[in-house]
């Protein structure tokens, strides 16, 4: 069996060639089975090609016709019918494989910038169709008369066909080509050309230029895996960027997210109701981590489906209906309700098998000139909307910055270059929550990027965040605030600032007590950072950092416990903090996730701690630990099984906590004098 599309490359027509020994009836079974999978693709729009691809369509079906009368009168076929059948199975699949690709959902911009490829691999799939038909021995083969003169035409059509790229595709590539000399050079293009090569890709709204640009980021992702030539990566870029500036210029409203944020408590709600058996997958059993829903509109882990399908098995694991196609489509839905689950049970989200991270800096320069020059004028048009738009207009244009700066560099930088964070710092006191939440995300991103940090304080930031993490219309702000105060924390002067600021530690201390995981665990990081100025020390001891960290240590929430350890091992360096961390309860907690953590770096952390509260503490702390049996088997097995690092941590510690045992021999002998 051929592999499914999403096992190769998009536009590549890999295809098995059947075995020597198939009979011809076993081959019969399989082509009328391959050409109802093409029949089936019917229904598809195909906006490119379209007449290539129905008149493919319309001589598999006449082939059907055939195949389906043969085998329903159930004669002995010819053993010279094989090497024809042969030829005509392997057709097929490459033409199945050319189809689906046609048709594929988000894949229209791409076929036409490769129509020339696409024009010629129909022309060759049509002529191996035909030469497929003129081996078949048909007059050998029992079938209506009627039938078999079809086949016979269907031959001779195809032989004499001339397939290339259709007139109207062709213009369109023409007219994208001025478009992106139009970028490289700072020219923006006429929004009537724009509008013109949408219609003709049935490009109709916000959600349809998304899944372009999805698409498209995937085929560069793949191309960077595969070493593919730098031109086709330069092109990828541009056409990229080609959909995000006619996304942000030409679509007034976003219409996917909105109207499911707009209801979050709704949403809360339904996932008390969810029976959980519909979030695992029907074939792994397993919460699905990355949903997708196929053909039937069954959902599946993608994981899961994508084996089975590897397999050769191109039927539904559930309904046991043939697929007409193998595309794979996230299911945001069930994605969401998995992660409200989660939240709810307090159990950590998992994250999607398979999936390689991505390397971010890789988008630190622009893949071609007009990529370039059209992500500086999708900044600007943004930047305008976020100071003179609409209510309305505005929200979008934060939504945009927040979507384009997540996990590129580049755009970042010409984002902070536009001029957008002092009217994202503007619109923080906005009274639409949505508005504010998409600002305050947008912020967070562009804080990723060392102009981005620049800006913010510079334009006199850093108060504004600190006051949405106190009063933030929705709580995601909130938590993106705090995000924002992490990495500025991560630069040495900006750290500085933010404790000279009366409110803004304070204020990450009561986020620690009381916000939701991930705002405790953004207050937590940013505590950490801000700890790197030792002038902080005693402003967040002041706060009361001590008693909210330890409460964090009965979480069970191992990341924020292993994160609250890590933020007292740091504060126990100081004398300051060992003496606030000995009048507080931390130090049996801090023992006792010793003994149960499975983090290494959480073990090495709470040794670290234990240690520097021995160094600055003395012997009442050695002899506070000594009284504690469950310490001692924790220390003899970092030594054994830790890392070095934390080996000789741990053999410190027990040195301590011997030397004390030899102190209190000799004091016995009345050698010393413990007191």
């Amino acid at each position: 069996m051929p592999q499914p599309s999403d096992c190769r490359k998009f536009l590549m027509l890999p295809a098995v060639q059947p075995g020597a020994d198939v009979c011809p009836a076993a081959l019969l079974r399989a082509l009328v089975a391959l050409a109802d999978e093409i029949l089936a693709l019917r229904s598809n729009p195909f906006p490119i090609h379209r007449r290539s691809a129905r008149e493919a369509i319309r001589q598999v079906g006449a082939i059907l016709e055939f195949l389906a009368d043969v085998r329903g009168r159930g004669s002995a076929l010819p053993a010279s019918a094989a090497v024809g059948f042969s030829e005509l199975h392997v057709a097929l699949q490459k033409l199945r494989h050319l189809l689906r690709d046609c048709a594929r959902p988000g894949a229209r911009l791409w076929v036409l910038m490769r129509s020339e490829l696409v024009s010629n691999e129909f022309q060759v799939l049509v002529r191996s169709i035909s030469t497929a038909l003129d081996v078949l021995p048909l007059a050998s083969i029992d079938a209506a008369p009627e039938i078999t003169e079809l086949v016979r035409l269907v031959r001779e059509q195809a032989w004499r066909a001339t397939v290339g790229t259709e007139p109207a595709d062709a213009m369109a590539m023409r007219s994208m080509w001025s478009i992106l000399g139009q970028f490289e050079n700072g020219i923006a293009p006429n929004r009537i050309d724009l509008r013109w090569i949408l219609d003709h890709l049935r490009i109709r709204n916000w959600n349809d230029c998304s899944e372009e640009i999805a698409f498209l980021e995937e085929l560069f992702l793949a191309s960077l895996d595969d070493g593919d030539e730098e031109e086709e990566a330069a092109l990828l870029g541009s056409l990229m960027a080609f959909m995000v500036y006619c996304r942000v210029v030409l679509f007034d409203a976003v219409e996917d997210e909105k109207s499911s944020e707009k209801q979050p408590k709704a949403g809360a709600r339904a996932v008390s109701h969810v029976n959980l058996d519909h979030l695992r997958c029907p074939i792994s059993l397993e919460l699905m981590t990355d949903p997708v829903t196929i053909a039937t509109g069954q959902t599946y882990d993608r994981a899961s489906i994508s084996k089975w399908l590897k397999s050769g098995c191109l039927t539904c694991p559930v309904t046991g209906e043939k697929l007409a196609n193998d595309s794979l489509v996230p299911n945001s839905a069930i994605r969401n309700l998995m992660e409200q689950f989660c939240h709810e049970a307090k159990v950590p989200i998992p994250e999607p098998n398979g999936k390689p991270k991505r390397d971010l800096t890789r988008t630190a320069t622009p893949l071609s000139a007009a990529a370039a020059g059209a992500t500086r004028m999708a900044a600007a048009f943004l930047v305008h909307k976020l100071a003179v738009g609409t209510n309305q207009e505005k929200n979008k244009a934060a939504h945009e910055i927040r979507k384009l700066s997540k996990s590129n560099i580049f755009n970042r930088a010409c984002l902070v270059e536009a001029g957008s964070v002092p009217w994202l710092l503007y619109h923080f006191s906005s009274s639409d929550p949505w508005i504010q939440d998409n600002a305050v995300a947008a912020l967070m991103n562009l804080s990723k990027h060392p102009s981005g940090r620049k800006a913010i304080v510079e334009a006199g930031g850093l108060g504004l965040v600190v006051g949405v993490i106190r009063v933030a219309l929705r709580v995601e702000a909130q938590q993106n605030a705090a995000a924002v105060l992490f990495y500025l924390s991560s630069d040495e002067v900006y750290r500085t600032e933010i404790g000279r600021m009366a409110e803004a530690i304070p204020t990450l201390v009561e986020l620690l007590r009381e916000g939701t995981y991930r705002g405790r665990k953004n207050a937590i990081v940013t505590l950490y950072g801000l700890l790197q100025c030792p002038d902080n020390l005693r402003k967040i001891l002041a706060a009361g950092a001590i008693p909210a960290l330890t409460s964090i240590l009965s979480s069970d929430r191992a990341d924020l416990v292993n994160d609250a350890v890590a933020v007292l091992a740091k504060i126990a360096e100081g004398h300051d903090g060992t003496t606030a961390i000995l009048k507080s309860s931390a130090v049996p907690h801090l023992v006792a996730f010793l003994r149960s953590s499975t983090s290494r770096s959480g073990r090495e952390n709470s040794v670290s701690a234990l240690l520097s509260l021995c160094n600055n503490g003395g012997m009442k702390v050695v002899s506070l630990l000594e009284q504690m049996p469950v310490l001692m088997p924790s220390l003899y097995s970092l030594v054994t099984e830790g890392s070095p690092q934390a080996g000789k941590k741990a053999r410190s510690l027990l040195n301590h906590i011997h030397h004390l045992h030899d102190q209190e021999d000799l004091a016995m002998m009345g050698l010393v004098d413990l007191q």
